[in-house]
């Protein structure tokens, strides 16, 4: 029984979560303007959050241009491990680091 009980309360957090994970992702599409990204993004993340997303984004874009590992280190400063995880996403994800780099390549930022 305990187990069970527990089993129930663990799902009902993340069906939580995934509620309020949903209300961030439509609170970001609701921005209108790079000047109201950044002081969203400001507001609900540290500069470290900040500079490990930006960072990231970085290694998507230079894995797509066919950069070596070294080479993207060199670039971003980024671990061979956040490196192996953003490949990793890039090939097994759900397309979202590719939507984002070919609407950016569209946008010639």
């Amino acid at each position: 029984r305990m187990i069970k009980s527990s089993l129930k309360g663990i799902v009902i957090m993340i069906k939580k979560q995934k509620i309020n994970a949903e209300k961030l992702y439509k609170a970001v599409l609701k921005l209108e303007s790079i000047e109201e990204c950044v002081a969203f993004f400001e507001d609900i993340c540290t500069f470290q959050e900040i500079e490990a997303m930006t960072q990231r984004l970085e290694v998507a874009i230079q894995l797509c241009n066919e950069k070596s590992y070294t080479e993207i280190n060199k670039l971003t400063g980024a671990s061979t491990a956040t490196i192996c995880r953003v490949s990793k996403a890039l090939n097994y994800g759900d397309g979202g680091y590719m939507t984002v780099i070919e609407r950016l390549e569209n946008d010639d930022i």
